[in-house]
């Protein structure tokens, strides 16, 4: 059993819970609440700090594309979901009904967009990337008001623009 490692990092849209093995990051998630710090084993792993700078060139504006391993537990159809998730390229979003089209059956929307929610390492896969079929924002775990923070800051570094919403 890989022992888990956490650190926290306070970003622009709040305290993020990093977390991971000596070779991967599982979690990257929102912290609302000081009741849902947790600590690790001690010591933190080189790959969670390089989370942390990669978080950190992320929201500066100086890193599109994160390098980590990441792996979260999942079936094969939530695997698919979270691998699709990966492929959405910084500053564009896709729809709930394109994710489902892009797994090969739009009737799976209600299972992709369940999965999309399951997501348990926000900003590095991501979710915050999907937006409902007309475009409006829709479902996010971190709360709207990030997932809308997280879209105007990609949007801004790739296109120049202020806002997306």
């Amino acid at each position: 059993m890989n022992e888990l490692h956490y650190t926290y990092y306070q970003s622009p849209v709040g305290l993020l819970k990093i977390g991971g093995t000596e070779q991967y990051i599982s979690e990257v998630s929102f912290i609302d609440n000081q009741d849902q710090v947790t600590h690790g084993e001690p010591g933190i792993p080189d790959v969670i700090h390089q989370c942390t700078e990669e978080l950190i060139e992320f929201f500066h504006g100086a890193r599109r594309q994160f390098t980590l391993p990441v792996h979260q537990e999942g079936t094969e159809f939530q695997q698919r979901v979270w691998g699709e998730l990966l492929s959405i390229k910084f500053g564009k979003t896709i729809s709930y009904q394109e994710l489902a089209k892009k797994l090969g059956d739009p009737q799976v929307i209600r299972a992709a967009a369940s999965t999309n929610g399951k997501n348990k390492i926000a900003i590095i896969v991501p979710c915050h990337r999907v937006v409902g079929s007309n475009r409006s924002l829709v479902g996010y775990a971190g709360g709207l008001w990030r997932k809308k923070w997280l879209l105007d800051h990609e949007n801004k570094i790739a296109h120049g623009v202020q806002t997306l919403f």
